[in-house]
């Protein structure tokens, strides 16, 4: 069986939260969790899910997320992040993990496209729709994709950012998160660009009848503004979970500063000694 490589941020010695990813996306999405992980007590872990072995897909992909957790876990519960369509993948996994996960954290959740019209809103519904309907020449574009993270990862960076919306923009001027996607988008299409097809073409898949299956402490946040995520998404995923116990909805925020705005108050609540009661 193939290891599954891992990048840890966070305390050294604290309780186990896994953390989903975006797509596209990279371990190193998760460095924004250090200092809240640190200053909560919280071993934050995100794996490298894009290196797996692109003919380990379908269920069997969830699968062996799941058994690479609950060796991350020791026995012990642990708590769930997922980021946009990472958040499907958390999902999906967690069918696999029964009564071992506390908690489920949702951002910027990407809901099946079979439920409602959120793909029209969404902007990237172009790519959606072609991995939907020509997977072929999907896989062409990412690999034209990857060949732009190589020799121009800023205009890869300025394509995907062009129609940002909310507080997005404001991030998506600010130096320091430009530079820090500009190093994620590197290394999620240099190299494992199979990896983010997989996610991709699994995510357009019909998967909403599995929703009924999470009964696990399910929490939403999302961004009014949302446009990779549209709003209408959260409140799907918040009718459709059986075990959705809050959603949270941000003014003014969009896809990643929802997740930034998140982060802190999730790494507050698991760090709370109450919360483990």
């Amino acid at each position: 069986m193939q290891s599954l490589k891992f990048s840890q941020f966070g305390a050294d010695n604290g309780r186990a939260i896994i953390y989903f990813h975006g797509v596209p996306g990279a371990p190193e999405e998760c460095a924004m969790f250090d200092h809240y992980g640190k200053e909560h007590g919280l071993r934050f872990i995100c794996f490298d899910r894009f290196a797996i072995d692109a003919s380990i897909a379908g269920e069997a992909y969830y699968q062996f997320l799941a058994a690479a957790i609950l060796k991350q876990a020791a026995g012990e519960k642990v708590d769930v992040i997922g980021f946009s369509i990472g958040a499907f993948i958390a999902l999906q996994t967690c069918r696999y993990l029964p009564d071992r996960v506390r908690s489920l954290h949702l951002v910027s959740a990407a809901a099946p496209l079979e439920a409602g019209d959120s793909l029209n809103a969404m902007a990237g519904k172009q790519v959606f729709q072609l991995a939907k309907a020509f997977p072929v020449l999907f896989v062409l574009l990412s690999y034209w994709q990857s060949l732009l993270a190589l020799l121009s990862p800023t205009a890869l960076f300025r394509l995907l950012f062009a129609n940002v919306a909310g507080d997005d923009k404001a991030l998506a001027a600010d130096l320091e998160f430009r530079s820090g996607i500009i190093n994620v988008l590197k290394s999620c299409f240099i190299g494992r660009i199979r990896g983010y097809v997989r996610d991709v073409q699994s995510y357009v898949l019909p998967w909403k009848t599995t929703l009924s299956e999470m009964t696990v402490n399910t929490q939403i946040w999302h961004g009014a503004e949302d446009n990779w995520s549209p709003v209408a998404m959260a409140e799907y995923l918040q009718s459709a979970i059986p075990g959705c116990t809050s959603t949270q909805i941000f003014k003014g925020l969009s896809h990643y500063s929802c997740l930034y705005r998140a982060a802190p108050e999730i790494c507050r609540q698991l760090g709370s000694p109450a919360f483990l009661n």
